[in-house]
């Protein structure tokens, strides 16, 4: 939303980011118009707090304790977005998919709004597997009861949510909602991954569209701390292998150090990022190179191997550099991510119960030395440079307005 953000207000459009505490502090050195929201409900240091819980759960607990977070999230938003997006007179919205509050104050206050789905689209098809599923599609009749099966374990897991969002309808006097997909943009909706990597979809809205990874064009990670000093000189010319489980799912040691142990046996350096700036390095088998902050895109881009959580972000930068994956998926959207990269072959998915150190080392071996995946990685790159990223997407924003 930043890379789009400031690609908008570089195109001489006005931006306001509305933001809670902890995300304002991250942004607060960039060229945006910041409106912090929430202060009671999410006091600065909560987020954090949040997220660092959410960095031990996995599986259907992490999921649980998501849905537990949007509903806080919900109710600050339902209680707050309205009178400060007035104030600010914005013309247009731009709310993410997994906001639907966004949507539902856009729809209160008659502003047009876009849908941007920055985690994989959660658009509900019979043919897809749940997003919150490692599943791979099929055509076969039992894959449809299976989704069927999947998607009801997921309402009853969100019945909570969905309720808030109905309630509050009811209460700002709007109609009841049937389904889901009504509280997508019925004017532009925008997903951050190239159509390629998405399992086939037969029922996608026509103002829906893959627009590719959402990324300042220079290469730039505005977000990423600047004082990373990277041991450059500590990179010894083998081939490199970096690993990384995102800034949520780091509170899980034991997945390092399985990562660390199952890369000894292979001819390559690992380079580890803790993605916490208080992590201390642990002390991992072998001699892996830990830094609490990694250059992300610089190091993916000289990968061989990139391991990690299945993190959209993280995913995107190795296929856009042609790197090929080996997902280990702990939570939430991130099977789903995790499915795509073995589906499209650019990679291998271990599901997290099956991991086990010398099944991670046969897997690391197989995508470092088969060359398809690293040619479909390159694929899937030039799918992503296709896309148009956020120069199209700025683009579609515009003939909006």
């Amino acid at each position: 939303m930043v890379a789009l953000a400031l690609e908008l207000q570089r195109r001489g459009h006005q931006l306001v980011l509305f933001t809670v505490a902890d995300a304002a502090r991250r942004l607060a050195e960039l060229p945006l118009e910041l409106v912090t929201i929430g202060v009671d409900a999410f006091p600065l240091g909560s987020v954090d707090a949040a997220y660092a819980e959410l960095g031990r759960l996995s599986g259907v607990a992490g999921l649980r304790y998501s849905v537990a977070y949007f509903r806080r999230e919900l109710a600050m938003l339902h209680d707050q977005l309205p009178a400060a997006i007035t104030a600010a007179g914005i013309q247009l919205l731009l709310v993410d998919q997994l906001s639907p509050a966004g949507a539902m104050v856009a729809e209160k206050l008659g502003i047009p709004f876009v849908t941007i789905s920055n985690a994989l689209p959660i658009n509900r098809e019979a043919s897809v597997p749940p997003y919150f599923t490692g599943w791979l599609p099929s055509r076969a009749p039992w894959a449809r009861w299976r989704n069927q099966l999947g998607n009801a374990l997921l309402e009853r897991l969100t019945i909570s949510l969905w309720r808030d969002l109905q309630e509050q309808r009811r209460r700002w006097g709007l109609p009841s909602c049937r389904h889901k997909d009504q509280l997508q943009s019925p004017l532009l909706q925008l997903a951050q991954l190239p159509r390629a990597f998405d399992f086939p979809r037969q029922r996608l809205a026509g103002h829906f569209h893959y627009v590719g990874r959402l990324a300042d064009p220079s290469g730039r990670e505005p977000l990423l701390p600047d004082c990373l000093n990277f041991p450059w000189d500590r990179l010894d010319g083998r081939p490199l292998i970096y690993a990384s489980l995102g800034t949520l799912q780091n509170g899980k040691p034991e997945i390092f150090e399985q990562i660390a142990a199952a890369c000894i046996p292979l001819d390559a350096q690992l380079v580890i990022s803790m993605g916490n700036p208080t992590a201390m390095p642990l002390d991992l088998p072998g001699e892996p190179l830990v830094v609490a902050y990694a250059p992300h895109q610089q190091l993916i881009a000289r990968s061989a191997l990139v391991i990690t959580h299945a993190g959209l972000n993280t995913t995107l930068t190795a296929l856009g550099c042609g790197v090929p994956l080996l997902a280990i998926p702990i939570t939430n959207e991130q099977p789903g991510i995790a499915a795509r990269v073995a589906y499209c072959g650019a990679g291998r998915m271990l599901p997290l119960r099956q991991l086990r150190v010398e099944r991670l080392t046969a897997m690391a071996k197989d995508v470092l030395h088969n060359p398809v995946y690293r040619q479909n990685a390159h694929r899937l790159g030039r799918e992503i440079e296709a896309a148009g990223g956020v120069g199209r997407a700025a683009d579609l924003i515009e003939a909006c307005l």
